[in-house]
């Protein structure tokens, strides 16, 4: 669908019947009772049987021609790996250590809003995949956290009594007849089920334990788009709604006990303490305070209930899992099992004793109601985690972005469950007028509604950081060895550019926050340990600019610093073996690092990035797209040198001067792993579109001599990248004679992709635009397994996958909905959706893989994985922003083919004869 036309009306998109009714799932009279109070599952929603079963994941294998390409990677590989580890460190790639948790087909939606340390919760309500220390991961689930309810039937004839989550976890195991393992673990799941619409999450359980009591539990969190306090926060809000369907009363008491745990062993390391709180509004609860090992900041747990007329509240601060604790998970349950309630004298105990190394101690809190018959009730839990400080492993701490709204005090949990359960109806509001349009847009597939949303998980559950603040602490020679050098030749006048670079603000310790919402960075991936890859931000950010759009502009202000930086640290590349500049002025880096962010860039060392031709593209069209969407001038403006730089660096990449750069003979683009040589569809197209974005930017700017000189490299470089790769249906892989030269590569219009998301005119007569797409749809798409896994990046023209290397063979989530959201602009709209679907089908449907809530970055044409929980799936929301562009790009005025018709004599002749390209001196370039 061309930019600036609206959407084909009808139900044109629908394709499928709707196959995920709530009610196919849950009685309708049981849906019908529990929507008094939001406690039914909407609409559309993923949805799963308690009982169903989480199948293990296969991850992918290398051929054996692979390994042995690889093979002296490896080895280095290793090494490295070995080395950081004896600092303390994880290295940002290891395929060496492997969680002692296998994953499994079990996630569900997390909890919190972002940056503040993301805590997983399965379908089947295991709290999983703890990411409070940042770029750590603790995938095992902590089973002490339970929900549990017990019910006693008026005159004590019926009791029930169980465990809110089905017992055949691999996390519970039983150690002791006083630990967890003595809890009525009854509930099956058959009639029990999942709901799940991020940030929200219902289950509802229908007659399970009690056959006379429906109970539906809905899981909210403060992800609200545009707000940049409240989805900051690290708290969730759990609702219990109760519906008595018996002839009697029925006390019903829930309890939420919770560990003193971040993870993995870190209960056993000793030194935490619990206390019992009295806050304000009827809220009470336990306080949890955590002392984390390796000398990493503190975390305090706040776990609380709303008390109220009907709601009683209390607590038991401290229970332990073994017989020498003074009151163990047995005791415990079985208090609960005979009076449904705790001592309320448990409220002035106090903090109790540091545990002791090897002890594990866990809090419970209690509240209990009286249902009548036939009658309702509502009962409200939640969570909070305060760990204020965030540190690095190189030394640099700073404070999370919730602080500056809540202080730094451990006691700030407090603070922040008395809010959530004081304001989640309100954060409901508004996450429903977010959704309400969309959801109802009767145009759009179901399984696309329901996946759009689901897929923003990764933006808690991805590793993010939000802070804000300068760093607390920070080492004294950091400036000398990464900001710009002292003896720098670089200019401070810009001819190329006719701008000003302002080498005093290019030094990462002047913390700027010009978009007033402090510093973010979110991971690669969970398996792949580097911050905002920017070859991978490509792809998912659309989904920051459509939802929090000053995140997406800060992030690129970051990257705009950097570009004018320097650090001259000689790093090891190991794909080869040689060493190297750790970050080159004019490229832009990789990733803003991993132990020490925006201080120590390009984490990444598999390959010299500052040789790769698609990070400086990249960042020109984000720019532009970002620019032109935002309409905000300033950022226009600021970055504008950095702009002018990362182009002028690439002109060193036109080895023969006819305006288009070539590609090395080595993976120097994000596939990093697929050789390309010469002219290349994937870079060149960026390229182009880059000096079309550089020439509408300039012109935006006032800078009208440099847009007409992009122009005409833009002229000159479309007429090579189109002799040397145009074959009639589509564009060669390369300009190079290998195997893989012909092939058609599934990404190949990236550069055209964004062209059409910034408004910009087609790179390629439509014509051709459109048969390179089908061709694709027809071989990449339809040919594996009928279109029902997605787009595999490379395929042969005689309809065999290209298995040239491993990613040429791989289908990879992100770039399947880049590419449909390209047929979206392209007005191919049942080919778009299709192609979508695929990923749907493999990874989300009860019939697919089981990559729900952790999408990976590939998977092969058998379903098996490559990196769970990765960041380019997030290019889902470039569908949405196809469809609904902002309106600052609706009500753009239409840029005249960049003024192509005419192009000065004199300009002309200087540019033919002159393109000047730019080899790297010492210090700059």
């Amino acid at each position: 669908m061309p930019r600036g036309k609206s959407a084909p009306g009808g139900n044109l998109f629908y394709r499928r019947k709707q196959s995920w009714r709530a009610d196919e799932f849950v009685n309708k009279s049981t849906l019908q009772l529990l929507d008094f109070d939001d406690g039914s599952p909407p609409e559309y929603a993923w949805r799963r049987k308690l009982s169903s079963h989480a199948n293990r994941l296969k991850e992918f294998n290398v051929t054996f021609r692979e390994a042995f390409k690889m093979m002296k990677l490896g080895l280095r590989l290793w090494s490295y790996v070995r080395e950081e580890a004896s600092y303390g460190r994880k290295a940002p790639i290891d395929p060496f250590t492997r969680d002692s948790s296998k994953p499994s087909a079990s996630q569900g939606v997390p909890l919190g809003g972002m940056g503040t340390g993301s805590i997983s919760r399965g379908f089947r309500g295991e709290f999983k995949n703890w990411q409070i220390t940042p770029g750590s991961c603790e995938m095992s689930p902590v089973m002490e956290n339970q929900f549990s309810i017990f019910i006693t039937r008026e005159g004590g004839s019926k009791k029930y009594s169980s465990v809110l989550s089905p017992g055949q976890h691999d996390g519970l195991k039983i150690s002791s007849d006083d630990g967890i393992s003595s809890w009525d673990w009854k509930l099956r799941g058959d009639r029990s089920t999942y709901h799940a619409l991020f940030p929200r999450a219902w289950t509802v359980y229908d007659g399970e334990p009690d056959p006379e009591l429906k109970i539906s539990c809905r899981q909210i969190s403060p992800f609200i788009p545009h707000n940049y306090e409240e989805s900051s926060l690290p708290t969730s809000v759990f609702v219990y709604t109760l519906v008595n369907t018996g002839k009697e009363r029925a006390k019903v008491s829930l309890v939420m006990t919770w560990a003193n745990s971040i993870g993995g062993l870190s209960h056993q390391s000793g030194g935490h303490v619990n206390e019992p709180f009295i806050g304000e509004n009827g809220i009470s609860g336990v306080l949890l305070h955590h002392k984390t090992a390796n000398n990493n900041p503190p975390v305090t747990f706040a776990v609380a209930a709303c008390e109220n007329q009907n709601v009683d509240v209390t607590v038991l601060p401290v229970f332990g899992l073994s017989g020498e604790s003074s009151i163990t998970a047995r005791e415990m349950w079985g208090t609960m099992v005979q009076g449904g309630c705790f001592d309320r004298d448990n409220f002035n105990v106090g903090p109790c004793m540091p545990s002791s190394p090897g002890d594990a101690v866990c809090a419970a809190v209690s509240a209990s109601t009286w249902v009548e018959p036939h009658g309702r009730c509502t009962v409200v839990f939640a969570l909070a985690w305060s760990s204020p400080e965030v540190k690095f492993k190189k030394g640099s701490t700073y404070h999370r972005r919730y602080t500056k709204f809540y202080g730094t005090s451990p006691k700030s949990a407090i603070n922040l469950v008395q809010d959530a359960l004081m304001k989640y109806k309100h954060w409901e509001e508004e996450i429903d007028k977010w959704q309400t349009p969309i959801l109802r847009d009767e145009r759009l597939p179901e399984w696309y509604k329901i996946t759009l949303f689901n897929e923003l998980y990764f933006l808690v559950a991805g590793g993010t950081v939000w802070i804000d603040s300068e760093p607390l602490m920070l080492d004294a020679d950091k400036s000398s060895k990464s900001s710009l050098p002292e003896d720098s030749d670089l200019p401070l006048h810009n001819s190329t550019c006719n701008s000003t670079v302002p080498l005093i603000g290019s030094s990462p310790l002047d913390f700027d926050d010009k978009e007033n919402v402090g510093k973010f960075l979110y991971l690669e991936g969970v398996e792949y340990f580097m911050w905002c890859t920017y070859d991978v931000h490509f792809y998912a950010s659309f989904a920051l600019l459509d939802l929090f759009p000053k995140i997406e502009l800060s992030i690129q202000r970051d990257f705009a610093r950097a570009v004018l930086r320097e650090d001259r640290s000689r790093v090891r590349f190991l794909a080869d073996g040689t060493w190297g500049t750790r970050k080159v002025i004019g490229s832009v880096p990789h990733d803003l690092g991993a132990h020490d962010p925006w201080h120590e860039l390009n984490a990444y060392n598999i390959h010299d990035t500052s040789r790769w031709k698609d990070l400086n593209p990249k960042f020109v069209l984000q720019v532009y797209r970002d620019f032109t969407a935002t309409d905000d001038m300033s950022f226009g403006k600021d970055v504008w040198p950095a702009v002018c730089t990362a182009m002028e660096y690439m002109e060193q990449f036109d080895r023969d001067d006819d305006s288009m750069i070539e590609n090395d003979g080595f993976p120097d683009q994000t596939y990093d792993a697929w050789t390309v040589l010469g002219v290349s569809a994937y870079c060149g197209c960026l390229w182009l579109a880059s000096l079309q974005a550089a020439a509408a930017m300039a012109r935006s700017l006032g800078h009208a001599d440099y847009a007409e000189r992009c122009m005409v490299k833009f002229a000159k470089a479309k007429h090579v990248f189109e002799a040397k790769l145009w074959n009639g249906s589509y564009f060669n892989y390369d300009s190079g004679t290998s195997y893989s030269s012909r092939s058609i590569q599934a990404d190949q219009l990236a550069g055209q992709w964004y062209t059409a998301s910034s408004s910009l005119p087609p790179l390629f007569d439509e014509d051709k635009i459109k048969r390179t797409l089908q061709k694709i749809f027809d071989y990449n798409v339809m040919r594996v397994k009928g279109g029902r896994m997605g787009a595999v990046n490379g395929m042969h023209p005689n309809g065999k996958v290209d298995e040239t290397c491993m990613q040429s063979r791989e289908i990879w989530t992100g770039v399947t909905y880049s590419l449909a959201a390209t047929m979206l602009l392209h007005g191919m709209e049942d080919q778009a959706f299709t192609t979508a679907e695929g990923i749907f089908l493999a990874g989300w449907s009860e019939e697919g893989y089981g990559y729900w809530f952790q999408t990976p970055e590939a998977w092969t044409i058998d379903g098996h994985y490559r990196s769970l929980i990765y960041m380019r799936p997030l290019a889902i929301w470039a569908m949405q922003y196809a469809l609904s562009p902002p309106r600052a790009i609706l009500e753009a005025p239409k840029v005249n083919t960049m003024d192509r018709a005419y192009i000065s004599p004199s300009a002309l002749q200087f540019l033919q004869d002159s393109v000047r390209k730019i080899t790297p001196k010492k210090g700059c370039f």
